[in-house]
C-alpha cells in the first residue's frame, strides 16, 4: 500500500505537466512523435489497452454528435462508449420535455411529485420516442460512424435509454440495429433486477452478434452476472472498478476471475467502502487503477477500459480537460 501510495503521488505530480506541455508539443514534428504518427488523429490505445471514454463523463457540456467528437478529439482519445443522447439527436428524434426545476425536500419530508402536466408530456414523449426507434432509418448512425471514423474515433459501446423491461420489443430491436451502424460491438445498460429480461437482451445479442455489456454499481458482487453468462454467450459484464471498490472488494480479483466475460470496464478512482467511498480525481482515491491497467497490458485483455468522470470538476477546468488529464495518467501507466 506505501508503495503504490508514492506510485500515485508521483504520477499526480507529473500527469499534469504532460497534459499542459501537449498543446505545445503536438504543434512540433519532432515533440511528440507518439501523438502524431496518425497525422494528428487522436490515440488513447497505450501499450495495447485501448482507453475509452463513456460519453457521459461530458455530461456538463452540450452533447450532440459534433461536439463530443471534437470533445475526443481535444482529449486525445480514439474510442467511445456512445451514450443515446447524442446519436438520436442527430437521427432526430423528438425531444424530451425539460424536467421541472424541484427544490431538494425537506429532512424527513417525502420527494416532491412533478406537476400532472409535466407526467403526462412525459407519458406523450415516451409513446414518440418509442414509435420514432420503431421506424428510425440507420443511414444517420451511419454517418456517425462514419465522421467519427474518419476523425480517427471509434465507437465500441452503444448506451440508449432503450433496453429496460418498460420499453418495446422494438426499441431494444432498434438498439441492437443502431449499434451495428455505429460500429459498436456492444450495447451497455444498467443491470436489470430481472433475469427474464436478462435472458431477453441476450437473445436479441446473438440475434445480432453484439454483445450487451450490463453495468452495475454499488450492487457488484462476484458472482452478480454469472446467471446472465449462462443465459447467453452475448451476455457479459460493463464492469465498474471504482464503484466496485467503494462496495468493498477487490477488483483486480473479479478481473482475474471473470476477464474473458467482460466487454467493457468503467474506471473512476473511489475510496474504499471503509473508507467512505467519496468519488475523486485519478490517483487520490483507493481504486488500483495503475495496477489494473498493468494487469490489462501484460495478459493482453483485449477489452477497452473506459473513462467515467464523476468526481467534481475544479474550478477553472471542465470536463474535456479533467478527461485529457485521465488519458495522459492512463498512457503513464502503460508506459507509452
Amino acid at each position: 500500500m506505501k508503495n503504490q501510495s508514492l506510485s500515485r503521488r508521483k504520477f499526480l505530480g507529473t500527469t499534469t505537466l504532460a497534459v499542459a506541455g501537449f498543446a505545445v508539443a503536438a504543434d512540433s514534428a519532432f515533440g511528440a512523435p507518439a501523438y502524431i504518427k496518425n497525422l494528428g488523429k487522436p490515440n488513447s490505445l497505450f501499450n495495447g489497452v485501448q482507453i475509452g471514454c463513456n460519453t457521459y463523463s461530458f455530461r456538463s457540456m452540450p452533447l450532440h454528435a459534433d461536439t463530443v467528437l471534437q470533445y475526443c478529439l481535444d482529449a486525445n482519445l480514439s474510442a467511445i462508449e456512445m451514450k443515446g443522447d447524442e446519436a438520436e439527436d442527430f437521427g432526430g428524434a423528438p425531444k424530451a420535455p425539460a424536467r421541472p426545476q424541484m427544490a431538494a425536500p425537506a429532512p424527513g419530508q417525502p420527494r416532491p411529485q412533478p406537476s400532472p402536466e409535466y407526467q403526462e408530456a412525459v407519458e406523450e414523449y415516451t409513446k414518440k420516442i418509442a414509435e420514432w426507434r420503431a421506424n428510425v432509418p440507420m443511414e444517420k448512425f451511419s454517418q456517425i460512424k462514419k465522421m467519427y471514423n474518419d476523425a480517427g474515433v471509434s465507437i465500441y459501446a452503444y448506451k440508449p435509454n432503450a433496453l429496460g423491461p418498460n420499453n418495446t420489443d422494438a426499441e431494444i430491436d432498434y438498439t441492437f440495429r443502431a449499434a451495428k451502424a455505429l460500429g459498436a460491438n456492444q450495447v451497455t445498460v444498467e443491470f436489470p433486477s430481472n433475469s427474464a429480461h436478462t435472458k431477453k437482451l441476450g437473445e436479441y445479442g446473438a440475434k445480432y452478434k453484439i454483445y450487451v455489456g450490463y453495468h452495475g454499481h454499488l450492487q457488484q458482487t462476484f458472482d452478480m452476472w454469472d446467471a446472465s453468462f449462462i443465459q447467453s454467450a452475448y451476455n457479459a459484464a460493463n464492469f465498474d472498478m471504482g464503484h466496485y471498490v467503494a462496495a468493498g472488494f477487490d477488483p483486480i480479483e473479479f478481473i482475474n476471475g471473470r476477464h474473458s466475460h467482460i466487454v467493457s470496464m468503467h474506471v473512476k478512482d473511489r475510496k474504499s467502502k471503509a473508507n467512505g467511498g467519496a468519488n475523486l480525481p485519478w490517483g487520490e482515491g483507493d481504486t488500483p487503477i495503475i495496477e489494473v491497467l498493468q494487469l490489462m497490458a501484460k495478459n493482453k485483455y483485449s477489452f477497452p477500459a473506459s473513462i467515467e468522470l464523476e468526481y467534481q470538476i475544479p474550478a477553472g477546468s471542465d470536463a474535456v480537460k479533467e478527461v485529457a488529464k485521465c488519458v495522459e495518467y492512463a498512457r503513464k501507466a502503460l508506459g507509452a
